[in-house]
C-alpha cells in the first residue's frame, strides 16, 4: 500500500512574476509571502521551501523554529545576508546567473555615463549653458573586473565588444585570470576597476585606504558587489581630493543616510542597489525558483547549492 503523499508547503516572495512559476507537481503548494512588513502568518512555520524577501528579520529569526524547513532559496546571487540564519541541515541555494544581463547592463551603462561626464552635460542643460568640448573615447582604456565569475565575463565581453582591454581577477589564479593575490599590482595600470566580488571575511574592506592609493589618479572605481567591500571613508578621501571617481550601486552603511557626505562626494555616481533588477531578471528568479522546486519535488539535485545536502534529505 502506497503512503500518502505530503504536499511541499513552498513559501516565496509575492513579485508580479510570481505568475511565472508555471506548471509545478501536484505535491506543490504555494504560498505567496507578502513584504509589506504585516505581521507572519502562523502557517508558515510549516514552509519546507522558502523564497524570503529581502530586509525580512523577523522572518529570517524565525527560520530556526521551522521544524520541516529544508531549502532557502535566495533570489539573489550574493547569499551573505542570508548565510548567519540558515539552521544546519538545510540547504541554501543562490540566484547566480538570474541578474547577470542587468548587473553587466548596468556597469556599462554607468562607465559610459561617467567617461561621456552624461550627468555634468544634463545639468549644463537644465541650466540652458551651451559648452562644446572634448570628451574622453572608452576605446582603448584598461579595465580590471574583480571578481570573474558570470557577471564578470559578461561585463568583460560587452567592454571587450567596445574596444577595452580587460583583464579578470578571481580568487585564485586560472588561466588567463588572475589571481586576487595579485590585485595590488595590477590596480596602478587600470584606467576602471569594476567591482563584482560576494561579500565573505576575505573581501570584507578588500579595497581600503593602501590598495586605494594604488589606483592611477583620476581611475573610475564601479562598485556593483555589496558596499562594505570598499573602505567608505577611505573612498571619501579620495573622492574629496579629486584623486578618484566612483560609480556605486551599493554603498556602506546601506540605505546611505541622507545626511552621509557621499552625496556630495565630487566625481560620484550613486544609485540605490538596483544594477541587477529588472523585470526579465524578476522572470528569470522565479524561473529558476520553479525549476528548483521540480528538482526538488523529484529528488533531484538543487543547482546553485552554497552550503547544505543538494537533494531532498531533511524531512518530516
Amino acid at each position: 500500500m502506497q503512503s500518502p503523499t505530503v504536499t511541499i508547503q513552498a513559501w516565496i516572495r509575492d513579485r508580479p512574476q510570481l505568475s511565472c512559476l508555471g506548471l509545478l507537481p501536484e505535491d506543490v503548494e504555494i504560498h505567496a509571502l507578502s513584504s509589506d512588513g504585516g505581521a507572519l502568518p502562523a502557517e508558515i512555520d510549516e514552509a519546507e521551501f522558502l523564497v524570503p524577501p529581502h530586509g525580512g528579520d523577523e522572518l529570517l529569526e524565525r527560520l530556526a523554529a521551522m521544524p520541516r524547513l529544508a531549502v532557502v532559496q535566495a533570489a539573489s546571487a550574493g547569499t551573505e545576508w542570508l548565510e548567519p540564519w540558515i539552521p544546519d541541515g538545510v540547504t541554501l541555494c543562490s540566484a547566480r546567473g538570474a541578474r547577470d544581463t542587468a548587473v553587466a547592463e548596468w556597469v556599462l551603462a554607468v562607465i559610459l555615463a561617467m567617461e561621456k561626464r552624461l550627468a555634468e552635460l544634463a545639468l549644463r542643460e537644465a541650466e540652458h549653458v551651451w559648452r562644446p568640448e572634448l570628451l574622453d573615447e572608452l576605446a582603448g582604456k584598461r579595465a580590471l573586473i574583480v571578481g570573474y565569475g558570470s557577471i564578470g565575463r559578461r561585463v568583460a565581453a560587452m567592454l571587450s565588444a567596445l574596444g577595452v582591454v580587460t583583464q579578470g581577477v578571481a580568487s585564485h589564479e586560472r588561466g588567463e585570470v588572475r589571481g586576487v593575490a595579485s590585485l595590488a599590482g595590477l590596480l596602478p595600470a587600470a584606467d576602471i576597476v569594476v567591482v563584482l566580488v560576494p561579500l565573505t571575511p576575505a573581501t570584507h574592506g578588500l579595497f581600503d585606504a593602501p590598495m586605494l592609493a594604488r589606483l592611477r589618479p583620476g581611475a573610475l572605481l564601479v562598485n556593483a558587489a555589496r558596499g562594505a567591500v570598499i573602505d567608505t571613508s577611505a573612498l571619501l578621501e579620495q573622492l574629496t581630493a579629486g584623486r578618484l571617481r566612483a560609480a556605486l550601486d551599493v554603498t556602506d552603511p546601506e540605505p546611505l543616510p541622507s545626511d552621509h557626505p557621499l552625496w556630495a562626494a565630487p566625481g560620484v555616481m550613486l544609485t540605490p542597489h538596483l544594477a541587477g533588477d529588472s523585470p526579465q531578471a524578476e522572470e528569470r528568479v522565479y524561473r529558476l525558483i520553479s525549476e528548483q522546486l521540480r528538482r526538488y519535488a523529484g529528488g533531484e539535485e538543487l543547482t546553485n547549492v552554497v552550503r547544505g545536502p543538494s537533494t531532498r534529505q531533511r524531512l518530516r
